[in-house]
């Protein structure tokens, strides 16, 4: 008696709610809209290509959450409660509210806007991205980029920048990193020195030579020299040094000594002679950053944008394995590069 008692006192409580309603998700207010428009379960389960039994459990669902019936069941279709005539009002809302939501997603995928701060280093930053950023603004007028040049990477992990383009790869492991291709190195000279100091014939021909260095502050400008030339002093022969990449370009393209540059230098008009001795360096470009960022529609723009200005399969220089620059004229097979040098050459 007392079982029963307490069966009937559940049932008639079933609509009651403890510690609050349960707010539904969108999914669920989706189904209870077309149930109510359709009239019935099995015209709403065909049009949203799921099973009646499944519709049934999802209303089944909402109104315990909400606590209170929203549909009558007949044989033939359902009809809203008064109840759910609210909830079906509110539900239209929703509806209304998720449709904006994608009008904004669609724009903001659409229209590129706001700012991207992109670490890159000083050389390529100048030399190689700058020339081609006014073409990629102009296909994206309301994006906004900070260009960070230096020799040390921004530090991602304390929002220094949003990417960083750099030659070592990130040791962070929460950080997304991307190969974008290669950077070589060798010496090269302009004519204007070689027509008054000769051109070296041999590497230790080369050794007797001026050089002009991109120097740092750790020293390993001279480690690397003293790698060069197996352990040659650069006392001497380096008569000048640049803590600047741009500095340093400009003084090989001037005459002021031999130097070591990326061979991409050549297929930006620096008019220079490569001195091919076996002596060649190459660095891996990397992209690295947050694995949240690339959700972000100007950011993902820029990543697109350059993982193109990297591309080996389009730029031969960029490739893993060394392409002489004599060779650039045969193996680019892409208009001209912007940003020539030509018009830069006489400057004082």
């Amino acid at each position: 008696m007392r079982s029963s008692q307490k069966k009937k006192k559940l049932q008639g409580e079933q609509w009651s709610v403890s510690g609050g309603p349960v707010v539904p998700d969108w999914e669920a207010a989706h189904i209870f809209l077309e149930v109510t428009r359709s009239g019935g379960f099995r015209a709403a389960a065909q049009k949203l290509g799921q099973s009646v039994n499944a519709l049934r459990r999802k209303i089944d669902q909402l109104e315990r959450d909400l606590g209170a019936p929203l549909l009558t069941r007949y044989v033939h279709g359902v009809q809203l409660t008064e109840e759910g005539a609210k909830i079906y009002s509110a539900a239209q809302h929703m509806e209304s509210a998720s449709f904006e939501l994608l009008l904004a997603r669609n724009s903001s995928e659409q229209q590129v806007e706001g700012e991207v701060r992109l670490s890159v280093t000083e050389g390529m930053g100048t030399f190689w991205l700058l020339p081609q950023l006014v073409e990629f603004q102009r296909a994206n007028p309301k994006l906004n980029l900070n260009l960070k040049t230096g020799p040390r990477s921004a530090d991602l992990l304390r929002l220094e920048a949003d990417l960083s383009v750099q030659l070592q790869r990130p040791k962070e492991s929460n950080l997304k990193v991307m190969k974008l291709g290669t950077l070589h190195m060798m010496f090269f000279a302009a004519r204007s020195y070689l027509d008054l100091y000769g051109t070296p014939s041999s590497l230790e021909d080369l050794k007797k030579h001026r050089f002009a260095t991109f120097t740092d502050e750790q020293g390993q400008w001279e480690e690397a020299y003293r790698r060069f030339f197996n352990g040659q002093p650069p006392d001497g022969h380096v008569v000048l040094r640049n803590n600047s990449s741009a500095g340093h370009f400009w003084s090989v393209v001037k005459g002021a000594g031999v130097g070591a540059l990326p061979t991409y230098s050549q297929a930006i008009g620096a008019h220079l002679v490569p001195l091919d001795f076996g002596i060649m360096e190459k660095h891996e470009i990397w992209l690295a950053y947050h694995p949240d960022a690339k959700r972000i529609a100007r950011i993902r723009r820029t990543i697109e944008w350059l993982a193109q200005c990297y591309d080996p399969r389009r730029y031969p220089w960029f490739r893993d394995e060394f392409i002489h620059p004599d060779r650039f004229p045969q193996t680019y097979k892409g208009g001209p590069l912007p940003g020539s040098l030509a018009d830069f050459r006489d400057l004082p």
